[in-house]
């Protein structure tokens, strides 16, 4: 018995690095939860709230660590939750597991966009310096026996302590967890650790065979002239962003004197490119779509391949995630040319680039996709040259929260000012190939953008 007071000091450094967590790495969390439960009127719920987090995570933490594990699984979660407390304190996303799938998909461009002093200040004071503190502590191991028995203790103080404050706080939790869900998706790192797990999770147990799609598909077009259509698809641009849509900045000159359809009303599968894309291409429609599903089947772009039309995929952006890999493929995103292209990344302009030869070389129904870096963010500024920066001033930064709300959205306005001239680039294109060809353009992003 006198072995096992002494050992549960072994358990300190849990506490404190789950009071840690609570306090200092989970601004989001309490700046969400404040908006919805305001200090003065709920500090004796939110002082309840708190030490609940304290217990919780503990208590996992207890649960999943061992005798001589205790150390690197407190340095791996802080480690971890000095990534996702950046991230989520700097542009207020949810680490869940489809940012998890984007984020392990994207490509170094964007990653670089992503890395900011204000990061390595949050791993190095909310990570390293930490770990480095509970590295340097020391620990001294009981028995085998007296271990068990002081964690079985210890869990069972805890599970007591839960359910005391959850019990004698029960209006407010009843509230906090059927009507402000979404609350808990901020909490880091559970939410993040949960995320996690589900990543994995689904990308070793919803492997399905893979299955061919539309073999006995057949190009039966009996007209003189062969088709040519370019699928540009578009990357984070807001339909409500468009002035065809009916917004007050004029962000499609170009655009609104061409003889367009415009379908204003469209979803999208998700709001990452990783999930997005492959689904725009598949068969499945939007409640109908997962990942696993997707990704065990062709794409409409097989199936126009076993019609013998001619296919081409030319990427501005990190990859096709998964579409083009039966398909002639060109990343044009690292190209070093003079006209489009600098500091590692091109503007989309570079994917017409050359394309007239690729065209001229072919006969019969062409179908090429482009697919453009478009709007995407954090680093708007990057997507545009020079000489489409209207909308003043602007956000020349990759931590919006160092920018002003007018310059972040002036920022993305020049985005979609520059893809407006692509587009009308692009048709021009299909234009001069009217001759030889029936041409047809078809633009949608694959998913909207927060601002």
């Amino acid at each position: 018995m006198i072995q096992i007071n002494k050992n549960i000091k072994n358990y300190i450094p849990i506490i404190l690095v789950g009071l840690f967590l609570t306090l200092v790495n989970n601004y989001t969390f309490w700046k969400n939860t404040l908006e919805v439960y305001p200090l003065s009127e709920n500090w004796y719920y939110l002082f309840s709230l708190a030490i609940l987090l304290v217990s919780i995570l503990s208590f996992l933490i207890i649960v999943i660590s061992s005798k001589y594990t205790i150390k690197p699984i407190l340095i791996l979660i802080l480690i971890i939750s000095s990534f996702t407390g950046y991230f989520m304190d700097s542009y207020g996303v949810v680490i869940d597991d489809h940012m998890l799938q984007n984020a392990i998909e994207t490509n170094s461009s964007e990653v670089f966009d992503l890395i900011t002093l204000k990061m390595f200040l949050y791993v190095i004071f909310l990570g390293l310096l930490p770990s480095f503190l509970i590295y340097k502590l020391p620990i001294k191991y009981g028995t085998l026996k007296d271990e068990i028995l002081l964690k079985i203790k210890s869990i069972f103080l805890l599970i007591t302590i839960i359910i005391f404050i959850i019990y004698s706080c029960s209006k407010f939790y009843t509230s906090f967890f059927r009507e402000h869900k979404p609350l808990r998706y901020y909490v880091n790192p559970t939410y993040t650790l949960y995320s996690i797990g589900k990543y994995v999770s689904i990308q070793f147990t919803s492997i399905e065979e893979f299955k061919q799609l539309g073999l006995d598909a057949k190009n039966v077009t009996i007209d003189k002239k062969p088709k040519l259509v370019i699928f540009v698809v578009g990357e984070a641009a807001r339909s409500a962003n468009f002035a065809l849509n009916g917004y007050s900045k004029n962000t499609n000159p170009k655009l609104s004197i061409e003889d367009i359809i415009n379908y204003p009303n469209a979803t999208s599968c998700g709001t990452e490119t990783a999930i997005s894309v492959p689904c725009m291409f598949s068969i499945y429609n939007k409640s109908e779509y997962t990942d696993s599903k997707g990704k065990s089947i062709e794409t409409v772009i097989d199936v126009l391949h076993h019609a013998n039309i001619n296919l081409l995929w030319r990427d501005n952006n990190s990859d096709s995630k998964g579409v083009a890999t039966r398909t002639r493929y060109e990343d044009l995103n690292h190209l070093t040319d003079k006209e489009f292209c600098s500091s590692g990344e091109c503007y989309d302009e570079i994917l017409l680039k050359d394309l007239q030869t690729f065209v001229d070389e072919k006969n019969g129904d062409t179908f090429i996709v482009l697919h453009q870096k478009g709007s995407h963010g954090p680093a708007y500024y990057k997507r545009y040259p020079k000489e489409f920066e209207k909308f003043t001033p602007v956000c020349k930064s990759n931590q919006l929260e160092q920018c002003t709300q007018q310059e972040i959205q002036n920022a993305y306005d020049n985005t979609i000012l520059y893809t407006d001239y692509f587009l009308s680039k692009t048709i021009d294109f299909l234009k001069h190939n009217q001759s030889k060809y029936q041409t047809a353009m078809i633009y949608s992003a694959d998913h909207g953008e927060s601002l």
